[in-house]
């Protein structure tokens, strides 16, 4: 695989963006930044919250690595802004994106494919009141999380564990979405799994084992704490994590994803059952962050994936020939 990085022409790296993850994605674009120059790239930061993301094309950039996370960054409308300009850009396409980004579509493909992930109850606006709120736990059980399906980074979410939590975990769900997600609780280990590739070319790289103070994995201890403990080689029996690879690269494949994602899972404790969360298709790329850590331990070093995602920029629809994506 050629890495030449005088071939790549001019390269933006987006990052920044409106959403709930910005000071996130500002961390993750940085980094990138610094690899990608450290290589030789011709990279620029471009914040598309504080320019028209139209003078991508004025400014002749041919190719861009979108380090945004959640809405506008990760969920098919830069990628579809990109996909007009004709700028090739890393990760999944515009219906990948759009459809990862919401869980509740998400699960809703992964049961039709068959593969597991839990238990859930979608509210809509006008399914939020009062008495259809308190009979969640009647369907889901308890502890249950309440969550907004189109966020990441853990924002919004809650570990319910009684009928007296469950309408401040919906409130506050809804001030980051209008739907909730009220999903069944796994109790058991937390890991991810990242892929590069696309296809049946995909591959899963190790899984990495996550234990988090009191199971507390939320935004805080994944971004600016050091308090929670990464394992990669994640230690699990040889067999669970080929079993945990297959499932992620089924699931990668079904939401028609590209270039490269992490899906999160839980590892029922009772009977080592794994279930799928969710789909990262634009995944955190911070010092803490998980997919450079499994990387790494494949022997892939931080710039070098940064590379090889920019070398993967593609478009849903190139224009003949495919000249954009030749490097």
């Amino acid at each position: 695989m050629s890495q030449n990085s005088s071939n790549f022409g001019k390269v933006a790296v987006l990052m920044g963006g409106h959403s709930a993850e910005r000071e996130v994605s500002l961390m993750s674009g940085t980094g990138v930044l610094q690899a990608l120059r450290s290589r030789g790239v011709d990279a620029h930061a471009f914040d598309p919250s504080q320019r028209d993301i139209g003078e991508l094309r004025k400014e002749q950039f041919s190719r861009c690595f979108i380090a945004l996370h959640g809405r506008h960054g990760e969920d098919g409308t830069v990628q579809g802004a990109l996909e007009l300009l004709g700028i090739p850009y890393t990760g999944s396409g515009v219906m990948a994106s759009s459809v990862a980004m919401d869980k509740v579509m998400t699960k809703r493909i992964w049961r039709c494919e068959g593969l597991p992930t839990p238990n859930y109850v979608w509210l809509a606006p006008d399914q939020q009141d009062r008495e259809r709120v308190r009979t969640v736990p009647d369907e889901l059980g308890l502890p249950l999380i309440v969550k907004p399906p189109r966020e990441g980074s853990s924002i919004g979410v809650t570990k319910v564990m009684g009928y007296s939590q469950m309408q401040d975990a919906v409130r506050l769900s809804a001030r980051y979405d209008a739907d909730v997600l009220c999903e069944e609780f796994i109790e058991g280990e937390e890991v991810t799994c990242p892929v590069l590739g696309t296809g049946a070319s995909a591959t899963a790289l190790p899984v990495v084992r996550i234990i988090a103070p009191d199971g507390a994995y939320d935004y805080q201890n994944k971004y600016f704490t050091d308090d929670v403990t990464y394992q990669c080689p994640s230690g699990l029996p040889e067999a669970e994590e080929r079993e945990i690879q297959r499932i992620v690269l089924a699931s990668y494949r079904a939401l028609g994803c590209r270039g490269w994602g992490r899906a999160d899972l839980m590892i029922r404790a009772s009977d080592r059952k794994p279930f799928l969360l969710e789909m990262n298709t634009s995944p955190g790329m911070t010092g803490h962050s998980l997919v450079p850590m499994s990387a790494r331990a494949a022997g892939i070093s931080y710039d070098e994936l940064c590379v090889r995602l920019l070398q993967s920029a593609t478009l849903d629809y190139p224009p003949a020939g495919g000249e954009e994506a030749k490097v």
